[in-house]
């Protein structure tokens, strides 16, 4: 089933902000998935920093998540 743009936008932001968090969002690896993603969904850099800046809270609460650190 194909993402809803808020989806998209969710797991775009999800992923950007994982390695950002880690410092790592300057890596080759990162680019090329981040960036792939980014054309898969339609999405521009500016909309995922738009998204991560209105949902940072909700965003880092899943990033802690997948992680299984406490309070989660």
């Amino acid at each position: 089933m194909p993402a809803t743009r808020e989806q998209a936008l969710f797991g775009a932001a999800v992923l950007k902000l994982s390695f950002t968090l880690k410092s790592m969002h300057r890596q080759p690896g990162f680019r090329v998935v981040y960036y792939g993603t980014l054309r898969e969904f339609g999405l521009t850099d500016a909309e995922v920093d738009a998204f991560i800046e209105t949902h940072r809270d909700a965003l880092e609460e899943k990033i802690r998540q997948g992680r299984g650190e406490p309070g989660t």
